[in-house]
C-alpha cells in the first residue's frame, strides 16, 4: 500500500515538474531588439524560445506541433498579426499572446475575437509576459496531469454539455466544441457552476489565471465568442447570462 501511494505521489511529481520546468515559446515579432531581449530574459526564466520575424513563417511553425504557446505581435509589414492568427486558428487551438500597441483597444479586442487568448500592451515589462505564460502553463500542466489521473467515469453533465477532462474536450448538445484554451477554461467554470453567478473577478483568477485589471475586456470577448458557438437554447435565450454589475450565469438548458 506505502509503495503503491509512493509510487502515484511520484508520478504526480514528475508529470508536474516536467510541465513546470519548460515551455515551449514561439515568438513572432519583426522588432529584433524586443526579440533580442525576450531571448535573454525568457531564457533565464527556463523557457525554450524559437523567434521568427515573419508572420507566414511563424504559423507554419506554430503548426509543427513543436510549441506549447505562441508570442504573436500585430504590427508586422507584409503578413501582420490578425493574418497569421486566422492562419493558426484555421487548424490549431496552440494558445496566442497577443501583442498591441499601447492604448489600441481596437487591436486587442479584434485579437481576442480572432481566437487570442491573451494579450499585452507595448511596451511592456517582461515580467507581465512570463506571468501570462505562467498561468497559461498551469493550465497546460493541469491539463496534461488530467490524463494521467482521471478516467472517461469523471465526465461532468450539466444539461446539455458535457466535460471532458482527460481529453480537454467540452461538447454542447452531443457535438465537440471548437474552442481556444482559455474559451475551455472559462466556459468549464461557468458549467460547473451552472446556475450560479460567478463574478467577473473569479473567472479571471479561476479561468485566466490572473486577477482581474482595470479595462481589461478578455472575459468579455471570451464571453462573446462562446455565445456564438453555442448559440441560443430551445427558448431563445442565450446559456451564458449577463448578470450586470456582477458577472456570467451559465443557464444548464
Amino acid at each position: 500500500m506505502r509503495t503503491e501511494l509512493y509510487g502515484k505521489i511520484l508520478i504526480k511529481v514528475i508529470v508536474t515538474e516536467r510541465f513546470i520546468s519548460v515551455l515551449r515559446v514561439l515568438l513572432i515579432d519583426d522588432d529584433v531588439e524586443l526579440c533580442q531581449m525576450m531571448e535573454e530574459y525568457l531564457g533565464a526564466e527556463d523557457f525554450t524560445l524559437t523567434i521568427t520575424h515573419d508572420g507566414e513563417d511563424g504559423a507554419q511553425q506554430a503548426l509543427s506541433g513543436e510549441f506549447d504557446l505562441v508570442v504573436l505581435d500585430v504590427m508586422m509589414p507584409r503578413f501582420n498579426g490578425f493574418d497569421t492568427l486566422r492562419l493558426i486558428r484555421a487548424s490549431s487551438q496552440i494558445p496566442v499572446i497577443m501583442l498591441t500597441a499601447k492604448g489600441d483597444e481596437i487591436d486587442r479586442i479584434v485579437g481576442l475575437e480572432l481566437g487570442a487568448d491573451d494579450y499585452l500592451s507595448k511596451p511592456f515589462n517582461p515580467r507581465e509576459l512570463v506571468a501570462r505564460l505562467r498561468a497559461i502553463q498551469r493550465r497546460v500542466a493541469v491539463r496534461d496531469e488530467s490524463q494521467h489521473n482521471q478516467a472517461s467515469s469523471n465526465i461532468t453533465r450539466v444539461g446539455k454539455i458535457a466535460i471532458y477532462p482527460s481529453e480537454r474536450i467540452i461538447e454542447w448538445k452531443g457535438e465537440p466544441l471548437d474552442i481556444t484554451t482559455s474559451e475551455y477554461a472559462l466556459l468549464e467554470v461557468l458549467a460547473r457552476n451552472a446556475g450560479r453567478v460567478v463574478s467577473k473577478a473569479d473567472l479571471f483568477t479561476q479561468a485566466l489565471g490572473r486577477p482581474e485589471s482595470r479595462y481589461d475586456r478578455s472575459v468579455d470577448v471570451h464571453v462573446s465568442n462562446l455565445r456564438q458557438k453555442l448559440g441560443l437554447l430551445e427558448d431563445g435565450r442565450s446559456p451564458i447570462q449577463t448578470v450586470r454589475g456582477v458577472g456570467y450565469q451559465f443557464i444548464a438548458g
